[in-house]
């Protein structure tokens, strides 16, 4: 347990914003409640929209009009910054009698109505049983005809019934939610409440997962779940701390329910905020990514868009992958025999990251090497010339040109390249590097990197489906939406199996006619539990330097989750999504097909579902997206 002092211990180190909102049981005064919540800490209150002590003091001809309080009470900007509307929870329009369904209904929908008359961001709503479609068309209908605020769904992150397993069959409560947000067309306007479990009754490390998977707004926690430390204070067992280390990476909020007669409500908030600096890790990754998460972007053409000054400036900022680089280049020239100069070509330039790590290598084995770099961006190539001439007193013989069409006035000894996209061969380092290798020596010169391989999982993440059915560009239909890979830091999604290899491609690929098209059918291995398949996330693996079967004998580069090189922070996934989200069960295999096709000036990709269903074929013949190869 954490002393007293720690809650004080604020510095200035890294911590994770965690904001708290106050559970207040329908309060006389809503104003004073808002005053003593935010004295303790809190950034918003949770209350009743509706409730009798609210409207008892009424009586006369117009009571039959009154809703719950008059919105009088707060200005137009506390209703919709600091109040969070619970629904009736007495309702029931799933009930098997038809006048509670009908009043129940009545009820729903004035409050509904009320909650979007007041303004505020978000109401809450309850899930108590398995089967909720009633309420589902309810809320859907709103959602279809506009509604603004957010509805947040609260639900037990374990059911109740997993304490008694000689009572009840046990309930996943995950097949509630998955269910009612199905119903109403996984809209991203539903968001996740979930409440922490019995101490005894904590999710699994599987069952988290999932919902790392789901866009969970909160979590719900009741001060009889805290302990007390020596102080006197709050604080919670070690495995609600891991949950809520868990889900830091969600920004998920907190809801504090007293249900104890501690009056001290302060002492709650200030112990999560506490833990937002004892359980927020933070290393390279973190620092780099922040902003990103979820984000789609477009994977690069740069074959024919010149990368921009803070793109390059980006790549850059990973030490760890020139390190790597610099470590494979080291490795390979201090075998160096022969009585000449080895020649080295960078080609893809850029601002000359890697000639710098070649030149670094020189100087470490006191070895005189021959560089030249290939760049065909010309505002690159300024860069090269400046540091040419003032960093590396012009050593560099510079080169402005494809590299696909350079006449070499000799051969190469090393070719050195950093063309790989997030999946690999994405943005087309097969077509370039089989274009360059003509002037590398086809007896003894070496590629850098001499193989990669991209890799797929499966993953369920309606973020990401919702930001491209949102979010298409303008001259974009929704199937050519879908139809797009984008690159994307996941960040809210879950991965439901371990990713597999698909394509290898090798270089130097001294064939006649080099052939880049590709295809593999992956089967992986059965669905543990329930999930929605959204599409698959793509890796890869790439070995800079292959000196042999040995361990330890390969440098390598990867962002395959399995085999991540440590610290390396450049390349997100890329993710290819499909046109709907399909239902799995456990137990289902899910098996899909990819293509990588080309003709004479695009380069493209293919996937269909093969099972546990059939699904078109997407982006055929690069319809919707293509890698220009000029």
């Amino acid at each position: 347990m954490e002393s007293n002092d720690q809650h004080s211990d604020a510095s200035s180190d890294k911590r994770k914003k965690m904001s708290c909102g106050l559970y207040f049981d329908a309060p006389k005064n809503l104003k004073e409640a808002i005053e003593m919540s935010i004295n303790f800490g809190y950034h918003f209150l949770v209350t009743q929209l509706t409730h009798p002590s609210l409207v008892e003091d009424f009586d006369g001809p117009d009571a039959a009009h009154v809703i719950g309080r008059t919105d009088r009470i707060l200005k137009a900007v506390e209703w919709n910054r600091l109040i969070l509307g619970e629904l009736s929870t007495s309702t029931d329009v799933d009930s098997e009698d038809i006048e509670i369904q009908k009043s129940s209904r009545a009820t729903l929908e004035q409050e509904l109505g009320f909650a979007s008359h007041l303004g505020l961001p978000a109401i809450l709503i309850y899930l108590t049983k398995p089967k909720n479609i009633q309420l589902a068309r309810i809320i859907n209908e709103r959602l279809v005809l506009g509604l603004q605020l957010a509805v947040w769904v609260q639900i037990p992150i374990v059911h109740v019934s997993r304490e008694n397993p000689m009572g009840e069959s046990e309930h996943d409560t995950w097949d509630w939610w998955n269910d009612f947000r199905t119903y109403c067309d996984y809209d991203k306007r539903l968001r996740l409440v979930l409440e922490m479990p019995s101490i005894k009754n904590c999710p699994t490390s599987e069952e988290l997962d999932r919902w790392i998977g789901e866009p969970v707004k909160a979590l719900f926690l009741r001060t009889s779940q805290f302990l007390k430390n020596q102080f006197g204070k709050p604080v919670l067992p070690k495995s609600y701390q891991n949950i809520i280390q868990r889900f830091m990476a969600l920004d998920v909020q907190y809801i504090i329910y007293s249900d104890t007669e501690d009056s001290d409500l302060g002492s709650y908030s200030k112990y999560i905020n506490f833990l937002g600096k004892k359980l927020y890790f933070c290393n390279n990754m973190a620092d780099f990514i922040e902003g990103c998460e979820d984000y789609l972007q477009n994977p690069l053409q740069p074959l024919t868009e010149h990368l921009e000054s803070t793109v390059y400036e980006v790549f850059e900022r990973d030490a760890t992958k020139y390190i790597n680089y610099e470590n494979a280049v080291l490795r390979l020239l201090k075998h160096w025999k022969e009585p000449r100069e080895p020649v080295i070509m960078v080609v893809g330039a850029g601002r000359g990251p890697l000639v710098q790590a070649v030149l670094d290598v020189s100087k470490t084995l006191d070895l005189k090497c021959k560089v030249y770099a290939i760049e065909k961006n010309p505002y690159a190539m300024n860069t090269l010339v400046h540091r040419n001439k003032y960093e590396w007193d012009s050593q560099v013989t510079l080169v402005k040109t494809d590299m696909r069409s350079w006449e070499a006035p000799e051969l190469a000894d090393v070719l050195v390249s950093e063309l790989l996209g997030s999946f690999g061969d994405n943005e087309l380092s097969p077509e370039c590097l089989d274009g360059a290798q003509k002037f590398l020596n086809p007896k003894t010169g070496v590629s850098i990197p001499s193989q990669y391989t991209s890799f797929i999982a499966p993953i369920q993440s309606t973020k990401i489906f919702n930001e491209i059915r949102d979010n298409r560009m303008p001259d974009k239909t929704l199937k050519q939406s879908y139809e797009t890979p984008y690159v994307v830091h996941l960040n809210n999604f879950y991965q439901l199996a371990p990713p597999e290899a698909l394509f290898v491609f090798d270089h130097p690929n001294f064939t006649d006619c080099p052939d880049n098209k590709r295809y593999k059918s992956i089967r992986f291995p059965p669905i543990s539990k329930a999930a929605v398949l959204t599409g698959f996330a793509g890796f890869f693996e790439t070995v800079l330097l292959d000196e042999g079967s040995e361990e330890g004998s390969k440098v390598m580069l990867s962002t395959n989750p399995e085999t991540h090189t440590p610290d390396m922070v450049s390349w997100f996934p890329i993710v290819f999504s499909l046109a709907v989200p399909v239902q799995l069960k456990a137990g289902d295999v899910v098996r899909v097909s990819f293509w990588r096709e080309e003709n004479f000036e695009k380069v493209w990709y293919e996937w269909c579902l093969e099972s546990p269903c059939r699904t078109p074929i997407m982006n055929v013949n690069g319809r919707s997206y293509s890698l220009k190869k000029k």
